[in-house]
């Protein structure tokens, strides 16, 4: 059988409303008991809140069965940063998930490791100007993902890559990014399946974080043309005849049970 991976903004809901379809495919796909996990760069709520506005969309997901950018942080910092104190600059609640790990307040309580989450109002000119002259210092700094953008009923918003971009060329040096594309996130969900990578799919509207991120890491990548997704970027991908493409590409989450069916789920 196919496991399946979803991402879940933009592809099952959108502002925390759901997509059409989806209630109806995730419970076609739970009846035949196809192995899932969430796998989401969402940084504005913890995996229980994600869980409660999911299961109150009718979209029946326990909090188990999501696995966060902030809690693939948290274990990271608790293997390559233990003990050291960290300002978390994120919009959304989850401390939570970011259990055993000392957040301090903010810069000034000099904090000895800098997390950037989602972007939001927080991410202002001077917090920015502070996290760079932190950098130069020496401060490591990692983030919870390396997403661009992320829609809203309001339209796209900029979200944390943006900023990730800036500050590594102003330094001229790299920000480890955590959550999708990093391998760190896909394998830790496959190993949460006990699946082999190439059995499992990816289904996601970000096609170089969710898609070929996935496909990099030996997972089969599904693009759906849903939330973020942007017909020109695909084509330009297409284009290319030298470069990857995805794996398969679905007008929405409503398609995704028969085309799990074709793949043997």
């Amino acid at each position: 059988m196919t496991g399946l991976l979803l991402d879940i903004d933009g592809v099952l809901v959108t502002s925390w409303r759901p997509l059409p379809g989806a209630v109806e495919a995730l419970d076609a796909l739970e009846r035949r008991g196809v192995p899932r996990m969430f796998l989401t760069n969402t940084t504005s709520r913890s995996r229980h809140q994600i869980a409660d506005a999911l299961t109150s969309c009718g979209l029946r997901v326990g909090p188990e069965e999501i696995l966060s950018a902030a809690r693939l942080t948290a274990e990271f910092l608790g293997e390559e940063y233990p003990g050291r104190r960290v300002w978390v600059l994120n919009k959304g609640p989850i401390a939570e998930d970011m259990s055993g790990v000392e957040i301090v307040d903010g810069p000034d309580d000099d904090p000895e490791v800098v997390v950037l989450g989602g972007a939001g109002p927080g991410f202002t000119h001077d917090a920015m100007s502070r996290i760079l002259q932190m950098m130069l210092d020496g401060v490591p700094v990692v983030a919870m993902h390396r997403s661009m953008t992320w829609s809203t009923d309001d339209g796209v918003k900029i979200d944390t890559g943006v900023y990730l971009e800036g500050l590594e060329k102003a330094v001229g040096q790299g920000i480890r990014a955590i959550g999708k594309p990093s391998p760190i996130g896909f394998r830790a969900a496959v190993e949460m399946l006990g699946m082999e990578p190439t059995s499992v799919v990816m289904v996601g509207d970000d096609l170089h974080n969710d898609v070929l991120g996935a496909q990099a890491s030996a997972l089969q990548g599904v693009l759906v043309r849903t939330g973020k997704f942007r017909a020109d970027e695909l084509d330009k991908v297409l284009a290319d005849e030298f470069g990857p493409v995805p794996d398969h590409v679905i007008d929405s989450i409503a398609d995704l049970p028969d085309l799990m069916s074709r793949l043997g789920s």
